[in-house]
């Protein structure tokens, strides 16, 4: 099991975030997180990565249990990217630098010694992603959608057994966004995205959150609903991705249409 939490309730003084949140994920199952601002997404991520504790409840990751595990060996199994990890770059480092900083979980690759085998991996990640021409560009030199395609070959270079992906998409126009979504894709791309990361890895677990229908890959085999840190539903896309359970999700009447693997949806008048 990769991901195994019962009846996780995580509080802030008092404010529940979560509330009462089973939930288990297979190896090599790929989720969809959908909700809206303040549904728990973040909070449900940051329990993952150990970052929060449940308040009451148990929490399991990758088989070990949260608060009997060095969370620093645990993290070396997981993947993290997101638009939240730009900031924390230095706009001159290089993507072949980013990418080989996340051996060490550093942010820069002065610290620590990196060797041939490690160049040459972090040039297969960036191919990957579609940017091996990119690989001695700076991160500033870089548009959006460039730079998460880089920090997703990040992510991949520890090769992590859980790969948690936070809004990959916030920020991004249409171009960024499509050619991210090839990437994630359930098959290779011969475009100009790359192939699929999956290609490389078939039991690659991965969490992806958004707020946007239209930003789910066609990868997706499950999706979680929340709302006010609750589940709406929970279980194969295709089973539980239904207009009335995104309108309940939203708050609002919604239609929903599924066609070539992907999702889009629209109010009700």
């Amino acid at each position: 099991m990769a991901v195994n939490l019962q009846a996780v309730t995580v509080r802030r003084g008092e404010k529940i975030l979560l509330n009462e949140i089973t939930w288990e994920v297979s190896v090599g199952e790929r989720w969809a997180i959908l909700g809206a601002n303040g549904a728990g997404k973040t909070t449900l991520l940051k329990v993952i990565y150990g970052e929060f504790f449940p308040t009451t409840g148990t929490a399991s990751i990758l088989g070990h249990r949260l608060g009997h595990v060095d969370l620093r060996k645990l993290r070396q199994s997981i993947g993290l990217t997101g638009a939240f990890l730009e900031a924390s770059f230095r706009p001159e480092i290089s993507a072949a630098e980013a990418v080989m900083s996340a051996k060490h979980a550093a942010r820069e690759t002065w610290w620590h010694r990196y060797s041939k085998a490690d160049e040459s991996k972090a040039q297969e990640l960036l191919g990957l992603v579609g940017c091996g021409h990119l690989a001695a560009a700076s991160l500033g030199d870089c548009s959006s959608g460039e730079r998460q395609r880089i920090l997703l070959a990040r992510a991949l270079m520890p090769q992590p057994q859980l790969l948690i992906l936070d809004e990959p998409m916030a920020n991004l126009d249409v171009a960024g966004r499509e050619q991210l979504l090839g990437v994630l894709a359930a098959e290779s791309n011969s475009g100009n995205a790359g192939a699929s990361i999956y290609s490389a890895n078939p039991n690659l677990t991965s969490l992806l959150v958004t707020h946007h229908t239209e930003e789910i890959p066609s990868s997706t085999t499950h999706l979680l609903l929340l709302k006010d840190g609750r589940t709406i539903a929970s279980g194969k896309i295709d089973q539980v991705f239904t207009q009335e359970n995104l309108s309940l999700c939203f708050g609002l009447k919604l239609s929903l249409e599924h066609s070539q693997g992907r999702w889009r949806c629209w109010a009700t008048v």
